[in-house]
Parts: C-alpha cells; structure tokens; sequence
C-alpha cells in the first residue's frame, strides 16, 4: 500500500522542459496527449499492472514490480495503461545523477537514451517500502540528506543487475563541468530546429566552443554537431510515427534546410529512408 493519498497527474498544460526538482511521489496514470520533457532522471515503480510509453518512435512496455529509470530530456508519453491506479514517479537533477558517479556502462544507456530496467527480482519485495520511505522522509529536515543516500546505493545496485560491468575508460569529467554540460544539453533540446553551430552554442552557456565541445564529449560520448543531429532526426522519428505530416515538411521543422541533406542523415543513423521508416513503423 502506498502511504500517500495525494496522487499528482501529468499536467498537459505543463510548459516544456519546466524542472521537477528532486522529488518521490505518487502519481495515478493517464493517457497523455502530448510528450513530456524535463532534465531530470525519472524512476517509476509499478507495484501491479504495466504501463506503455512512447519514446520518441518506440513503444515501449514497463511491467509491474521492475524499477524503471530513464531521462527525461527523451520525450516521453504514456500511450496505454492496464490494471494500474497509481505507481511511484522519483525525479532526480541531471548534475545530481552525473555526480553520483555510477558505473559508466549505466549511465552511457540512460545518455543513450534507453529505459533501463532492474534486472534482477531479488530487491522488488523492498522497493516499494523503500519508496514510501522517501516519501516520508522528504517531509523532514534531515530525510532530503538520507533519501540522497539512499537513492544512490538503490540505483548502484541497479546499475550492477541491468548492465555488464566495464571498465570506466572515459575521461573524468568534473563536478563544475556538469552544471555546464547540463545547460549545453538544454539549449541544443530546445533549440534543434534552428541553425545552430558550435559557437553558437559556447556563446549561448559562456564556454569558448572548442571547451564547449570537449566537456560535452567527456559525459556524452558525441560532439555537439553529432548530438544536434541526433535531437533532430529523434524528432523526425515522432512525427513520422506519430502524425501523417508530410516528410518535407517535417524536415524542415527539425532544422534542416535540404530534404537531400535530411535523408542522407536519417539514412546514416537509420539505415532506412524516413518513407521506409514510416511504412515500416506503421
């Protein structure tokens, strides 16, 4: 039983990337009209029932009883719902999950963007106890400092059944450097659909570009040209999912300014034509 009789409720009327902070409640699900989008790391529990999301162009089906995490910058939106009255919705900043220094394996999949499940059942008897704890706990002075603590051992032990362990072979990337990448990711999430450039971006967040461009490889693995790219062609993949748009038209809403060029790229990161695609979705 959930210890909390407030169930909150996706706002649709919610403005887009708007933070949640760092919170534990309990939600009750609903059929979502519109994606949302938030710089926060999203943990879900479902304590029965499942609930179905899309991802951008990917449906995908998160079943009771398994601790779900994924970020929230990925437009999500849930789709369906079966058997299900409320489930557990955790938000953690994106600079708090980076500092956490969990195994790089783990937290290359949530920059990747997948909805990485605990692969093991032996913690799901003390999960839902555990979240009703922090629930609890953020109601007091010193529980914000506990739950913190706990959180993180919670998701290590994740981190250890949902991946193969792998050396961390990336360079460090330091705890000033994190409130930087954090504002560099926002700005191209907000801004993909216009012409923008590396300087562009260094200028927007203060950071020289080539400085710009570094730090953000260190976290993501991609350089910011690469990263627009894939925010652009991530969004090409909704609307050809999701609407009967034309595919020039979309091209162009996601900043590019050939359909030669939009087809080269969605091809490269594809391997398909956005037609074939869209056929081959629907």
């Amino acid at each position: 039983m959930m210890n909390s009789e407030i169930l909150n409720v996706f706002d649709e009327k919610r403005e887009e990337f708007k933070p949640y902070g760092i919170t534990c409640e309990v939600w009750t699900p609903s059929l979502m009209r519109r994606p949302d989008r938030h710089n926060e790391i999203e943990l879900n529990y479902f304590g029965e029932g499942a609930i179905t999301y899309l991802f951008h162009d990917k449906k995908i089906t998160i079943p009771s009883k398994k601790l779900a995490l994924f970020w929230g910058l990925i437009p999500h939106q849930i789709i369906d719902f079966e058997n299900i009255t409320s489930y557990f919705v955790c938000t953690i900043p994106f600079s708090q999950f980076l500092e956490w220094k969990l195994p790089t394996s783990f937290v290359d999949g949530v920059l990747r963007g997948e909805v990485l499940l605990d692969g093991s059942e032996a913690f799901s008897p003390y999960d839902e106890f555990l979240l009703n704890n922090w629930i609890s706990e953020f109601g007091k002075n010193e529980g914000l400092e506990v739950t913190l603590l706990e959180m993180r051992a919670r998701l290590l032990r994740m981190a250890h059944n949902s991946v193969a362990r792998k050396e961390n072979n990336h360079s460090s990337i330091h705890s000033t450097e994190i409130s930087q990448v954090e504002r560099i990711a926002i700005y191209i999430a907000q801004n993909y659909a216009q012409p923008i450039k590396a300087a562009e971006i260094g200028e927007a967040v203060g950071l020289h570009p080539d400085y710009a461009n570094t730090i953000f490889r260190k976290a993501f693995g991609s350089t910011l040209s690469e990263h627009i790219m894939k925010e652009r062609i991530s969004h090409a993949q909704r609307q050809l999912a999701a609407t009967d748009t034309s595919i020039t038209e979309i091209a162009f809403q996601c900043g590019f300014n050939s359909i030669s060029r939009f087809n080269a790229c969605f091809m490269k990161m594809n391997g398909c034509t956005p037609r074939e695609f869209r056929r081959r979705y629907l």
